[in-house]
């Protein structure tokens, strides 16, 4: 039988959804209905300083208002570090990860005016502690000192080529910001040395959702423009831990009168809030172009 389609909705449990969660919440749940697929809702609440069980119940009762069911149980990835310390385990045995203690306020210093910056427009990492002496790295670790741990991009991308035995590139369903769809290639290494995990937790954004896709079993990865250009990372890292390749569909954000797009930080209605207002659930679909919709 013919896989059944699997698509994720994957949301932060640091702040209460807006709008833009709303569309991409309705996005998805319809991307899977017309498959025939999953649906599967996502906790990533790996960034444990900012996460809060308030703010993950908040995203149980938005989803819910809007008619929205999912798969149980819900994965929550603060509950499976070892899925991420295992997986890490693995790219660094291949040598292609490196532990860079230099501070984020150094990380600035280094990096000159003119110097690249990566496709979401800050400084391309300077490669500190990319050739440090390993006595100096041992000597670091030994007096406990906190570190991020970086993929050695360059050497990622070739390893990852050569396994596939050519450039990586990636399905893109929908279109990126530019227009992108068909076979798009990863350009991984316009991003330099990202974090893949820092020493207090053995993860982050771009390596978890890379294991837990796989770990799911997802085949068609939906979200908004803003990550369009992380693909190239996660197909990196896809390649390099012999993980599949899902489908991927961007789509474009929510932006306000000024065509900012919606964020968290910056207090945007809540879905909460509208909630409270008494604005209905079908109001708010049809305000974002899911008049129809039978969710």
């Amino acid at each position: 039988m013919p896989e059944r389609s699997c698509f994720r909705f994957a949301p932060s449990p640091n702040g209460e959804l807006h709008l833009g969660h709303a569309f991409s919440a309705l996005f998805t749940a319809r991307a899977a209905r017309e498959a025939g697929g999953r649906f599967l809702l996502r906790i990533e609440d790996t960034d444990l300083g900012r996460a809060r069980p308030e703010f993950e119940q908040g995203i149980y009762d938005d989803l819910a208002w809007l008619g929205l069911t999912w798969e149980e149980p819900v994965r929550r990835q603060s509950d499976h570090f070892d899925d991420y310390r295992a997986a890490l385990a693995r790219l660094q045995a291949m040598g292609l990860a490196y532990p860079c203690f230099a501070t984020r306020a150094e990380i600035e210093a280094a990096a000159r005016i003119d110097s690249p910056r990566s496709p979401d427009g800050a400084p391309v990492y300077p490669g500190l502690w990319r050739w440090r002496p390993p006595r100096e790295v041992d000597v670091r670790l030994s007096e406990g000192a906190s570190f991020a741990l970086r993929l050695d991009m360059a050497r990622a991308v070739a390893a990852a080529e050569k396994i596939a035995g050519a450039p990586l590139t990636f399905t893109e369903e929908g279109s990126g910001p530019a227009g992108e769809t068909g076979e798009v290639r990863a350009e991984a290494q316009l991003w330099g040395d990202v974090v893949i995990a820092r020493k207090e937790i053995p993860t982050s954004y771009h390596f978890s959702v890379v294991v837990d896709d796989a770990l799911q079993g997802v085949t068609c990865v939906t979200r908004g423009h803003d990550l369009f250009h992380a693909t190239y990372i996660h197909r990196v890292l896809q390649v390099l831990l012999g993980l599949p390749e899902p489908r991927y569909r961007h789509h474009g954000l929510i932006r306000d009168g000024s065509g900012r797009k919606l964020a968290k930080s910056a207090r945007d209605t809540s879905l909460k809030s509208l909630r409270e207002a008494g604005v209905s659930a079908e109001e708010v679909k049809r305000r974002l172009g899911f008049a129809t919709e039978r969710v």
